[in-house]
């Protein structure tokens, strides 16, 4: 009620029903509502008289000013076909309850205080050893950092730069909008790097005033893996001038059709600051993801998170931290690449039935792919708003380049996000829209 008189959903001088009547309306003690009533008439929000009733006070004659809600967000669509979330119904959570209640046996009272920066000791120890393992990652636990979030992670390790002088970072174009959001926000300039076929542009890096770059392995949203000799050049830039590598290996655990590449850190673990996430494997709610740092950075990041103490939770750490130990995230996530690669498949079938003029790219890893579409043909603009009438959610693949104009048009498609008992129909729906504007 609070809230519905501050935005003028109940409006100043709107009589309200008697406790009684109210009481039985929500199936609640009547003097639970009296003393609702009796609270919110002490702060200024009603007013009563006895024998009168209550009615909704006029704030503007205490001189409370009126702040508009906020834009709530459309209705979502049925079928979501974003390429940035996985399905969240795969959640699991019999293994995460596990998980939890044996990390929490015997955990000490001190382990729920603030902690260290870098977050749990067991956390940073067991991701060092999963990611040395899954990703051939060089990982010291000193110098990993458990971090809320990818963009979390980015934006320490821009910020660090910054202080130590960086004033420029180099950022693949396209790329994640959010990403160059994050790194102007640490005051970095944003210098774009083209991608071709075989990955980002790093032989452009030479003579630049990059200080950073960054530069997933597997390259969001056009789907090219960075070809070995771009490897190559961007450490070799790294090496020569200086600067860092940040590596956002956002979905290295979903590999189809052959053996994931390795880390690029490995390459240069002094240059590379190297990212992952939970938020495909698991849930992006839960906040957990990590950074493996340079020695260099450390301090400064360190210092950064003990000023803002942005601390992720102790006991989603505790899960994760007894998840790796036991095997039950990669058992989880084996389990989910399999899913995700079954689903990859029905796709490319709908796709070959219902547009067969479409040639998919990136499908070899991830949960989406790129659709070309062809010139002179319906537009990404004309798919999105015809897609949004019949519920559906597509994203344009012009978002991602840093003026906004992509010089092939296309759709980037996401499989990950529709649960699992929706995936068919939704798939379905996807071949209908595909087949009545393509067609044509």
């Amino acid at each position: 009620m609070r809230a519905a008189v501050r935005d003028g959903r109940l409006a100043a001088g709107t009589r309200l029903p008697s406790t009684r009547a109210l009481a039985g309306d929500l199936g609640l003690a009547r003097g639970t509502v009296v003393e609702a009533f009796a609270q919110l008439t002490a702060e200024g929000y009603l007013d009563a008289r006895h024998g009168a009733g209550t009615w909704v006070a006029d704030l503007s004659l205490a001189g409370v000013q009126r702040v508009p809600a906020l834009e709530r967000p459309e209705r979502a669509a049925r079928f979501s076909f974003s390429p940035g979330l996985p399905d969240l119904t795969s959640f699991p959570q019999t293994a995460w309850l596990r998980a939890l209640r044996h990390g929490l046996r015997g955990l000490s009272a001190a382990s729920l205080g603030y902690g260290d920066p870098r977050g749990r000791r067991d956390l940073r120890e067991q991701l060092a050893w999963y990611l040395a393992r899954a990703r051939g990652v060089r990982a010291d636990p000193e110098l990993v950092v458990v971090c809320a979030g990818f963009r979390h992670g980015l934006s320490l390790v821009a910020r660090a730069l910054r202080l130590e002088g960086a004033s420029t970072i180099a950022m693949e174009d396209p790329c994640a909008e959010q990403h160059r959001a994050v790194a102007a926000a640490a005051g970095l300039a944003l210098r774009p790097l083209p991608v071709d076929g075989r990955g980002a542009r790093t032989d452009l890096l030479d003579g630049s005033d990059a200080g950073a770059v960054l530069s997933p392995a597997h390259q969001f949203p056009l789907g090219v893996v960075l070809h070995r000799d771009r490897r190559a050049a961007a450490v070799t830039w790294a090496t020569a001038s200086g600067g860092v590598i940040v590596e956002d290996d956002y979905d290295g655990e979903f590999r189809y059709d052959r053996q994931p590449v390795g880390a690029l850190q490995a390459l240069a673990p002094d240059r590379v600051a190297y990212g992952g996430t939970s938020s495909k494997t698991l849930a992006p709610g839960l906040r957990l993801a990590w950074i493996v740092v340079p020695a260099r950075l450390l301090e400064p990041i360190v210092s950064l998170r003990s000023a803002e103490d942005v601390h992720v939770a102790a006991l989603e750490q505790v899960a994760l931290s007894e998840m790796l130990r036991s095997g039950a995230y990669e058992r989880h996530v084996r389990r989910m690449r399999a899913r995700y690669r079954a689903r990859r498949d029905r796709v490319l079938e709908m796709l070959a039935r219902s547009a067969p003029m479409l040639a998919p790219v990136g499908i070899s890893a991830g949960l989406g792919m790129l659709l070309e579409l062809p010139e002179g043909g319906t537009s990404a603009s004309e798919l999105i708003e015809e897609a949004g009438r019949r519920s559906i959610e597509l994203h344009s693949l012009a978002a991602g380049y840093s003026d906004g104009r992509s010089p092939r048009d296309g759709i980037v498609l996401g499989y990950g996000a529709l649960p699992e008992h929706a995936f068919e129909a939704g798939l379905n729906a996807l071949g209908e829209l595909l087949s009545d504007l393509l067609s044509t």
